[in-house]
């Protein structure tokens, strides 16, 4: 895969205008777009269109996660839109995920099927957060492991798992689970919000197929330059 194409920019951006004109600097650039809850709340799968009418792939990022009926309704309404990956919260449970990939394979019939992600750890989160808030005893690491295999089992496609887990992902999981990655901040660039982060070039060395990347670029004087920048730090891995 060219290593552009790897790079999935999210359009964490609240201006639908500053989005299209984001999508247009950046589309012979880059190898996807992430619309996520912000721009989708806002703008509506119309917006969704609008992408892949200029040729762009989409990743559809509602992290679905509620009982399977809706979840697989939702599922259904996503392939329907024709997105190339979206992604469902394993935390949802074993029934709801088999309704999901039924549902998926259902509404696609013969054509294409999108890949379907289950949701791990947020990168927002820590041992203490997991522990104290969430009531989960087990650390980041060993809890994205204990998700993965049962994603694997039920079908999904991959995993979203920060670029902490992508090395022992890769290892439990093989080479052929979709490994996603947020969290991932170019040398120098602020952590923000995310506790659980890397360097483009460190998560594609452990692992990961995909990275995504939002304020370092949306955010960016130059969001092409930016791309760019972070393009230059992947090919470093592959080197």
């Amino acid at each position: 895969m060219d290593t552009k194409n790897r790079l999935i920019v999210a359009l964490d951006v609240d201006d639908a205008g500053k989005t299209q004109q984001l999508v247009e600097k950046l589309q012979d650039s880059v190898g996807m777009f992430k619309v996520g809850l912000e721009a989708f709340c806002s703008y509506g799968p119309k917006f969704v269109e609008a992408i892949q009418e200029k040729g762009n792939k989409v990743f559809l990022d509602l992290k679905f996660h509620d009982i399977p009926r809706t979840v697989a309704q939702a599922a259904r309404a996503a392939v329907r839109m024709g997105v190339y990956m979206f992604n469902v919260h394993i935390a949802g449970g074993r029934e709801m995920l088999k309704a999901v990939m039924e549902a998926v394979h259902e509404e696609a019939g013969p054509g294409s099927i999108p890949k379907v992600l289950g949701v791990t750890v947020l990168t927002s989160l820590g041992t203490e957060q997991l522990r104290s808030e969430i009531g989960i005893n087990r650390s980041p690491l060993d809890q994205v492991l204990f998700w993965a295999e049962l994603a694997r089992e039920c079908g999904l496609s991959g995993v979203v798992a920060s670029p902490k887990e992508v090395a022992a992902l890769r290892a439990r999981c093989g080479k052929d689970f979709l490994i996603v990655t947020p969290g991932i901040r170019p040398a120098g660039a602020q952590r923000d919000d995310q506790l659980r982060i890397s360097t483009p070039a460190a998560a594609l060395r452990a692992g990961a197929d995909y990275l995504v990347v939002g304020r370092p670029v949306v955010k960016a004087a130059d969001p092409l330059q930016a791309a760019r920048e972070i393009i230059r730090e992947m090919e470093e891995a592959e080197e």
